[in-house]
């Protein structure tokens, strides 16, 4: 069984328990993140892996960061994590790579996350996470168009976004990959 599997069974895993420390239905988190009762159904059983935007939308529901969400099914964050130790996830509907970092960890509040979206994909995530979540986005290659609340701010190399929890579009401009630092600060 190789990582990525262990990874999704991990994640499937937490997803199902967070469902059931609410006593919620399948049905009911279905209604609570407009997502499918068969999709949630599939995701917990680690059938498939979930989209960014399908994660953004239960991260919505559950009220936590992706971040926090992801280093949830890891083991105990350590003050150094190496390069290869960082937790890697990939969309694989978009192309979409994201590197915890540096996780969320105990009374921490903001985590660092790489992001590397490939020329032509679109991520949108139509609700905020947690209300007052801060980003900073610092773009290092590429070209990025960012819309947050229907506004669009094109970013180039060396550009910084900062915004709160919004709902928010990432577009990779090409005409090759856009690579970004993200920094997330919780409220």
């Amino acid at each position: 069984m190789g990582t990525e599997t262990v990874a999704d069974e991990r994640l499937a895993q937490r997803l199902a328990e967070l469902r059931l420390e609410r006593g919620w239905t399948l049905d009911e988190l279905a209604r609570r993140a407009d997502v499918s009762r068969s999709t949630l159904s599939r995701v917990e059983r680690a059938e498939v892996s979930p989209t960014a935007a399908l994660l953004g939308r239960l991260c919505g529901a559950y009220g936590r960061t992706m971040s926090r969400l992801l280093a949830e099914v890891e083991s105990g964050p350590v003050p150094l994590l190496r390069a290869e130790e960082q937790q890697v996830w990939r969309d694989e509907a978009t192309g979409f790579v994201r590197r915890s970092v540096s996780p969320p960890h105990g009374s921490l509040h903001a985590e660092i996350i790489e992001g590397r979206l490939p020329a032509g994909a679109d991520i949108a995530y139509d609700r905020p996470v947690l209300p007052g979540l801060e980003h900073h986005l610092w773009l290092f290659e590429g070209e990025l168009e960012l819309t947050l609340d229907g506004q669009a701010h094109r970013l180039a190399p060396g550009d910084c976004l900062r915004y709160t929890s919004t709902t928010c579009r990432f577009r990779s401009l090409g005409p090759g990959e856009a690579r970004y630092a993200l920094v997330v600060v919780e409220p």
